[in-house]
């Protein structure tokens, strides 16, 4: 069905991913890749200028963690694992989640969405801030 299928996980609320993985299988079918991806907050060099070793170690095991659990969760799809791709990028979500969209070429976003609140309509989710940027289709599962 679709070639490409971005699928942007929160590695530390799985629970999210998990509903989401099913309909990125259905959607990738036979050929499909999934690219699971996981969007770390990006860090003010000018905010920590003097302590720039500690923050790239600190960013090291931040990725280290990130990459565990990105296999665990690509581990969870029923797909030969060279279909199954993670990616891991610093910075803003909604950016960098359409950053990647756009550089992969992918037909699709799958995302996992709490269900609203009170405070995600009045403060928005990063669901929401994706769909609204988004130049590919989006698929949001709750």
């Amino acid at each position: 069905m679709y070639n490409t299928i971005l699928m942007p996980v929160d590695v530390f609320e799985i629970e999210l991913s998990e509903k989401a993985i099913g309909h990125a299988e259905f959607l990738a079918q036979d050929t499909g890749m999934i690219h699971l991806l996981h969007i770390l907050p990006g860090s003010s060099a000018r905010l920590f200028r003097g302590f720039a070793a500690e923050l790239r170690r600190f960013e090291e095991h931040l990725t280290r963690e990130a990459k565990e659990k990105l296999d665990g969760i690509a581990a969870h799809f029923h797909l030969p694992s060279h279909r199954i791709q993670t990616v891991i990028r610093f910075g803003n979500v909604r950016d960098e989640v359409n950053a990647a969209a756009k550089a992969l070429g992918a037909n699709i976003i799958v995302i996992g969405s709490k269900n609203p609140t009170i405070a995600t309509h009045l403060l928005g989710s990063n669901a929401a801030s994706i769909i609204r940027y988004a130049t590919v289709p989006v698929l949001v599962v709750r």
